[in-house]
Protein backbone atom coordinates (compact mmCIF):
# COMPACT_ATOMS: atom_id res chain seq x y z
CA UNK A 1 0.00 0.00 0.00
CA UNK A 2 0.97 3.66 -0.56
CA UNK A 3 2.41 5.42 2.13
CA UNK A 4 0.80 9.06 2.38
CA UNK A 5 2.50 12.18 3.40
CA UNK A 6 0.85 15.04 4.94
CA UNK A 7 3.14 18.59 5.55
CA UNK A 8 0.53 20.99 7.90
CA UNK A 9 0.96 23.61 9.76
CA UNK A 10 -0.33 26.11 11.60
CA UNK A 11 0.33 29.57 12.02
CA UNK A 12 1.58 31.19 15.74
CA UNK A 13 1.82 27.63 17.29
CA UNK A 14 3.84 27.18 19.85
CA UNK A 15 6.67 24.88 19.79
CA UNK A 16 5.18 23.44 23.04
CA UNK A 17 1.84 22.63 21.39
CA UNK A 18 3.22 21.16 17.82
CA UNK A 19 4.78 18.99 20.45
CA UNK A 20 1.66 17.96 22.38
CA UNK A 21 -0.03 17.33 19.14
CA UNK A 22 2.49 15.28 17.84
CA UNK A 23 2.51 12.93 21.11
CA UNK A 24 -1.65 12.70 20.64
CA UNK A 25 -1.17 11.73 16.79
CA UNK A 26 1.61 9.62 17.91
CA UNK A 27 -0.86 7.17 19.90
CA UNK A 28 -3.10 6.31 16.92
CA UNK A 29 -2.01 2.81 15.70
CA UNK A 30 0.12 3.29 11.88
CA UNK A 31 0.63 6.76 12.27
CA UNK A 32 3.99 8.45 12.14
CA UNK A 33 4.51 11.98 13.17
CA UNK A 34 7.77 14.34 12.90
CA UNK A 35 8.28 18.43 13.56
CA UNK A 36 9.49 20.25 10.82
CA UNK A 37 12.11 22.93 10.68
CA UNK A 38 11.78 26.09 10.70
CA UNK A 39 12.70 27.88 7.02
CA UNK A 40 12.85 31.23 7.58
CA UNK A 41 16.05 32.90 7.94
CA UNK A 42 14.59 35.45 10.09
CA UNK A 43 13.50 35.26 13.53
CA UNK A 44 9.99 36.43 14.57
CA UNK A 45 8.76 36.40 17.78
CA UNK A 46 5.01 35.81 17.15
CA UNK A 47 6.28 32.92 14.93
CA UNK A 48 6.04 29.03 15.50
CA UNK A 49 9.97 27.47 16.26
CA UNK A 50 8.72 24.56 14.13
CA UNK A 51 7.58 24.71 10.89
CA UNK A 52 4.91 22.14 10.89
CA UNK A 53 4.19 18.73 10.99
CA UNK A 54 4.53 15.89 8.96
CA UNK A 55 1.96 13.12 9.22
CA UNK A 56 2.91 9.32 7.98
CA UNK A 57 0.34 6.82 7.55
CA UNK A 58 -0.37 3.39 5.08
CA UNK A 59 -3.11 4.79 2.66
CA UNK A 60 -5.71 2.27 3.74
CA UNK A 61 -5.21 3.55 7.20
CA UNK A 62 -8.69 2.27 8.64
CA UNK A 63 -11.96 4.88 9.00
CA UNK A 64 -11.76 4.76 13.28
CA UNK A 65 -7.87 5.91 12.95
CA UNK A 66 -8.66 8.31 10.43
CA UNK A 67 -11.39 9.82 12.63
CA UNK A 68 -9.02 9.78 15.32
CA UNK A 69 -6.51 11.48 13.52
CA UNK A 70 -9.03 14.02 11.70
CA UNK A 71 -10.68 14.92 15.52
CA UNK A 72 -7.20 15.45 16.97
CA UNK A 73 -6.56 18.19 14.64
CA UNK A 74 -9.80 19.99 14.61
CA UNK A 75 -9.75 19.87 18.18
CA UNK A 76 -6.15 22.07 17.79
CA UNK A 77 -7.86 23.96 15.03
CA UNK A 78 -10.32 25.00 17.22
CA UNK A 79 -8.81 26.13 19.93
CA UNK A 80 -5.91 28.18 17.76
CA UNK A 81 -6.08 28.59 14.02
CA UNK A 82 -6.66 26.40 11.40
CA UNK A 83 -4.36 23.93 9.42
CA UNK A 84 -2.58 24.70 6.28
CA UNK A 85 -1.00 22.16 3.81
CA UNK A 86 2.85 22.55 2.91
CA UNK A 87 3.54 22.11 -0.33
Amino acid sequence: MERVQRKIRCDRLPLAIYREVAAHLRQIQGIEVSLLEQTSQEFEYLQSQVGGLLIEYDGDLPTKENEQLESILAYYASKYNSWSNLT
